[in-house]
């Protein structure tokens, strides 16, 4: 069950994997429209400033008088004033019939001259309708964007939980960290160190920005500021420009504004930005909206509205406003960073443009921690389903009892070294078993008599989120329940960090505690310290008599992926006779049902619930592109793993290597090769069949600075092989989802996506058997794409052979026209476990077996939360003793 932190580590990866992308659009625009009047009017010399003469600046009634003069007749809705000498005066002509605004020009302020338009003014109002809707209709960008303004704040204020520092109150540990770290903790510490640096401005933005987006929010938050309905407004703004279309235009002549602008000048002396709007009917006064050198900012705006003849019939001064009206009018400021001048607007630019940088360095960690906890999950795969290297004869000092290697791993480091440690001990000729921390207890951790622990530490001496339960049960232990044990401790941290391997010198100072006795020092190691582990080897070597040779790279291939000095006999050739695409047209990734054949005389034989590991190949365009770019003959004949192969096809069936110089020769190339390691798939047919069905989710590997390829051994199978060619595939006991030997108890089969292979191997062993008390709880994405599951299961319940199926589409689980007769609108296979709680109940009572076959991520740690909520965990582990919760997720 995920813990409160990680559920929010989830939704911050989520976020940013998914509204990223978006955000750095809104982000780069937001910055370009930052400085959009300093980069037009550099663009534009002498449009929106003016060489400074003499001469005073024209007032409105000149102005006027000059535009009239030129022969301009259309009719002036608002003239606008600068009192900074130079700036040109703005001229907004009255909106004809079917435009929402005239056209404005600007005019030179010493002369009256209309001046040339800018240029480059439409790409701004380009850039600002991509900031604010997306280029979508304004209502429909508006939610669209806001929502986007939502995502961010999360990611703030996720991010903040999740770098919450060991030492809150140390400024050092919130606003720097060591720019001399490399690799992951240099990412994770600009990421973090980054977004604590524009924290607040990314609030501000995202606060401000939802206001506007959302009338849901900005309605409310009018309200309680005081400030009067936008709708009515804009209804009384509407009507006024309507009346004035269908009054008869009035002539304005330029002495009949004197007497007004005399009179602004009176009350408004110290005025710096003014802008006049003139009446369209006879009952209309002038109105001027400005503000003086005391503004806080472009936004504290006074109203003054005078008659033709200079009368004051409204003077409304922004700093009399109530304390509501004045914090809405510094929204907009707030959003753009003009309310602190131009070092906010410097300010709110930069943060703009550093979002790219949050989309990068995310983007980094996820694939780095993604990539270490495939090749651990792949490593510990191997080992454990006796892939990997395996324990020779034990004799003299290393025969005794099993030595279990326990990891505690918070990004797949820690596990990654367990493994290759349990590899070595198993060609030392030791037992050796692997265990994570996550499923330790002290019933399960009393029974060792020799652990080997590899620890890492997350931040300041926290444990990875894994062990903190372990960590909780050990410091609640009393006594000295261990004092049978003898360990060894191999701490994983990073000196940049104060307490650097925190977690594993306490975990190794709580095990003497409770009376375990240390085998050697506890040995600290930062990152890939080489000399670390080489003394780890050593202690090893000392105490159990494991080979210390420094690990070659072929030690590290064997020890991060299935061993490729397994024996190639266990490989038997089978031909690929068939690819279909099940789901043409879903949302999800693509699903083939790929069936191999064998020859009768192999007689191939495995149980329900068995894997088959397959060996893949590089796509052929990708292997003549590396030797292009060697300018290396793929024909070339080279001898590779003790026989005779072309260097095409060695290369094939091998990592590409990265070359740091040069090769001399197609052997050398050949000599530094490593076989691929084989992939493994869970077996959706019976050996009656006479063929292996597999289900095959065709999966994109990142690349970066790349387009995104297929997965290695899916994109072989789905696409890359020819129909007919030879597949090396073995098969492998999966005990640990295989069925209850000679047991007839009812079975319940849940799982997703291509976890529907395992699955079906079971349901067609137990229709097989004549066992039809069994049922289904499958989740996909769309009934109308995903339905390959419930296209074949519902010939088996029409014949009586499955007793009860469930459905969860979730991507229809709103639409209950697309459920199944009786079917509640389950979103995923847990929501559809949940509300079959008494059925659920009643079936275990009847000595139900459950089977789980899926993803892990979701679809099986839902179903197990959702177990736990209705069995409790007693009930739960009840199950799991009894071998009743059988699962294969991945």
């Amino acid at each position: 069950m995920w813990s409160f932190k990680n559920i929010w580590f989830q939704i911050h990866w989520l976020i940013g994997i998914t509204a990223g992308t978006v955000l750095i659009v809104i982000g780069l625009t937001g910055a370009t429209y930052s400085f959009q009047d300093e980069v037009l009017d550099w663009a534009n010399p002498g449009t929106a400033s003016v060489p400074v003469q003499q001469s005073p600046a024209l007032n409105p009634p000149q102005l006027l008088a000059a535009v009239r003069a030129s022969g301009e007749q259309r009719r002036i809705d608002r003239i606008t004033l600068y009192a900074e000498p130079g700036r040109s005066a703005q001229l907004a002509f009255a909106p004809e019939k079917g435009e929402r605004r005239g056209q404005s020009v600007y005019l030179n302020s010493y002369t009256g001259a209309q001046l040339p338009a800018q240029s480059g003014r439409e790409f701004f109002e380009w850039n600002e309708r991509l900031h604010r809707w997306l280029l979508l209709p304004r209502d429909d960008g508006k939610p669209i964007t806001g929502s986007l303004s939502l995502c961010l704040l999360l990611l703030s204020l996720s991010g903040l939980y999740l770098r919450w520092p060991a030492k809150p109150l140390s400024w050092r540990s919130w606003l720097t960290f060591n720019v001399r770290r490399k690799g992951r903790p240099f990412l994770w510490g600009l990421h973090s160190v980054a977004g604590t640096w524009v924290l607040v401005v990314y609030v501000m933005l995202t606060l401000t920005g939802m206001y506007w987006a959302f009338d849901a929010v900005r309605a409310p938050v009018d309200r309680w500021m005081g400030a009067p309905s936008r709708a009515a407004a804009r209804a009384e703004q509407s009507a006024a420009q309507e009346a004035a279309r269908k009054a008869p235009p009035l002539n304005i002549e330029p002495a009949t504004l004197e007497p007004a602008w005399q009179g602004f000048t009176q009350l408004a002396s110290q005025w710096q930005f003014a802008q006049m709007r003139l009446p369209q009917r006879a009952d209309q006064p002038v109105q001027f909206s400005w503000w003086g050198a005391d503004a806080p900012h472009d936004r504290a705006r006074n109203q003054l509205s005078l008659s033709l003849d200079g009368s004051v019939q409204r003077d409304d001064r922004f700093a009399d406003l109530p304390a509501g009206r004045r914090a809405l009018a510094a929204i907009y400021p707030l959003h753009t960073g003009t309310y602190f001048g131009m070092t906010g607007r410097i300010i709110v630019t930069v943060a703009a443009l550093m979002m790219p940088l949050f989309a990068i360095t995310g983007w980094l960690l996820y694939l780095e921690r993604r990539r270490k906890s495939r090749a651990a999950a792949k490593a510990q795969r191997a080992l454990l389903e006796g892939d990997g290297p395996q324990p020779s004869p034990a004799t003299g000092a290393n025969t005794g009892a099993s030595i279990a290697v326990v990891y505690a791993s918070q990004a797949g480091h820690a596990q990654q070294l367990a493994v290759r440690t349990v590899a070595r001990l198993r060609s030392a000729g030791l037992a050796a078993q692997l265990l994570p921390a996550a499923n330790l207890d002290m019933a399960q951790l009393q029974p060792q008599r020799q652990l080997l622990w590899v620890a890492s530490t997350f931040g300041e001496g926290q444990p990875p989120d894994s062990a903190r339960r372990l960590a909780r049960l050990l410091q609640q232990a009393e006594g000295t329940p261990l004092a049978h044990q003898r360990f060894g401790m191999l701490a994983l941290g990073d000196r940049q960090y104060s307490q650097f391997c925190g977690f594993g010198l306490a975990l190794a100072a709580q095990l003497e505690r409770l009376g375990a006795q240390p085998v050697f020092a506890p040995i600290t190691m930062d990152a890939e310290d080489d000399s670390a582990w080489q003394a780890w080897l050593q202690a090893l070597a000392a105490h159990w008599g494991v080979n210390a040779a420094p690990a070659t790279a072929a030690d590290n291939a064997a020890a991060s992926v299935a061993d490729s000095d397994a024996p190639d006999a266990l490989f038997l050739p089978a031909q690929l006779i068939s690819r279909h695409h099940l789901n043409p047209g879903s949302s999800g990734q693509p699903l083939y049902q790929v069936e191999l054949g064998f020859a009768p005389e192999q007689a191939l034989q495995w149980q329900a619930g068995g894997l088959v590991e397959v060996k893949a190949a590089h796509a052929p365009a990708q292997v003549d592109a590396w030797l292009q770019a060697q300018q290396l003959d793929g024909n070339a004949a080279v001898q590779w793993r003790g026989s005779a192969s072309s260097l095409r096809d060695a290369l094939s069936a091998s990592e590409l290597p990265t070359l740091s110089a040069p090769a001399t020769s197609a052997q050398a190339v050949a000599d530094q090769l490593h076989p691929l390691a084989p992939r493994s798939y869970s077996l959706a047919s019976l050996p009656a069949d006479g063929r292996i069905r597999l289900y095959v989710r065709q999966t994109l590997r990142e690349q970066p600075g790349a387009a995104p390829q297929l997965g290695l051994a899916s994109g072989w199978l789905t696409s890359h092989a020819a129909l007919g060619s030879s597949i090396a595939l073995r098969l492998v006991d999966n005990p640990g989802f295989a069925p209850l030997v000679g047991d007839a108890r009812p079975a319940i089969f849940m799982g997703n996506g291509s976890g529907y292979a395992g699955l079906r191997g079971h349901l067609r062993h137990r229709i097989a058997q004549g066992q039809f008390d069994n049922w289904l709880i499958f989740g996909e994405r769309r009934r109308a794409h995903d339905s390959y599951a419930e296209d074949e299961v519902c010939v088996w319940q029409a014949h009586g052979q499955i007793e009860r199926a469930d459905y969860a589409y979730s991507r229809d689980a709103r639409d209950a026209s697309h459920q199944a007769p009786g079917q509640g609108p389950h979103r995923y296979v847990q929501d559809a476990l949940r509300a079959s709680a008494e059925p659920l109940q009643a079936w275990l009572a009847r000595g139900a077996v459950i089977y789980v076959c899926g993803s892990y991520d979701g679809m099986a740690t839902g179903v197990d939360q959702a177990l736990t909520e209705l069995l409790g965990e007693e009930g739960l582990n009840a199950l799991i003793d009894e071998g009743r919760y059988r699962r294969d997720v991945y």
